[in-house]
């Protein structure tokens, strides 16, 4: 396959193409031989990834059979081997027939993340600090690039629902695209359609407990999630099964709205469990 970002390479030409190319790209090396049958199917495959990168990473082919001293040179000892070089030094390696799965996790940890990737690693850090409307406003961004990517769409539920905006909510719910973000945004319905009932007047109003309920909702509407986990609280250490679990699974879902690691959500998980068990 011709193309620029896939060379062949000899012994004569690999410092330039590869140990000089590598200082400001990656460069992966295919050491292969036409009698090989894996590497029949490998390299087709590493071929559509270098062009899909479209010069992420160079793509650089090695016939071990022509090349020998550079099989030696590189403790080449079976074939297919695949070598990942960067700043001119060999930084990875996989030998044999890899599914692709393993091969483009192979090519990510090799190439220097996205701009999508820092741009969600920055909405997280949004998130953890309790900055909802930057958050928001990140994700809104990523959203009109990736649009069915579902660590977006998260990050945009939670940011939207810890502003208190049920609705919105709701609606990001209807559409969340099936992936293993899916079941953490599940946890979040609860807090979404309790926030909805609020707004439209439609939670029960039958005892103090129900009034508990409804300030709690209406101070995470305000956007005080620490004073509405103390009132579900109190609402669980007197009925633990309120309202067929309503107060307990909110309760879960303002806590998705913490990263895992934050101590106040760690110190409010530890209450829940205490009340509960």
């Amino acid at each position: 396959m011709a193309s620029e970002f896939i060379v062949d390479v000899s012994e004569t030409d690999f410092e330039f193409e590869v140990l000089v190319y590598s200082q400001n790209n990656p460069v992966v090396v295919d050491f292969w031989a036409p009698w090989c049958q894996p590497c029949k199917a490998l390299t087709p495959l590493l071929e559509k990834l270098a062009e899909e990168a479209v010069g992420a990473f160079r793509l650089a082919r090695v016939n071990v059979d022509e090349n020998p001293n550079l099989a030696v040179r590189y403790g080449v000892r079976s074939i297919p081997t695949v070598k990942a070089f960067s700043q001119g030094q060999a930084v990875a390696e996989f030998v044999g027939l890899q599914p692709e799965a393993r091969i483009r996790e192979f090519l990510t940890r090799l190439l220097p993340p996205s701009k999508t990737a820092l741009a969600l690693e920055k909405g997280q850090s949004l998130l953890g600090e309790q900055d909802w409307a930057a958050a928001e406003r990140l994700f809104r961004e990523l959203a009109t690039e990736e649009p069915r990517m579902p660590a977006v769409q998260l990050g945009l539920l939670k940011a939207v629902l810890a502003q208190g905006r049920g609705e919105e909510g709701l609606a990001l719910l209807r559409d969340f695209p099936p992936s293993r973000e899916f079941m953490t945004a599940e946890k979040l319905r609860p807090l979404a359609e309790s926030l909805v009932q609020f707004e439209k007047g439609q939670l029960p109003d039958e005892n103090e407990l129900d009034a508990t309920f409804r300030n709690s909702l209406r101070l995470a509407r305000r956007g005080n999630l620490e004073a509405a986990m103390d009132g579900l609280l109190d609402i669980l250490r007197q009925n633990k099964r309120y309202r067929s679990d309503r107060a307990r699974l909110v309760l879960l879902g303002i806590l998705e709205l913490y990263n895992l690691d934050d101590p106040t959500a760690r110190q409010y998980r530890n209450e829940l469990s205490s009340v509960m068990f």
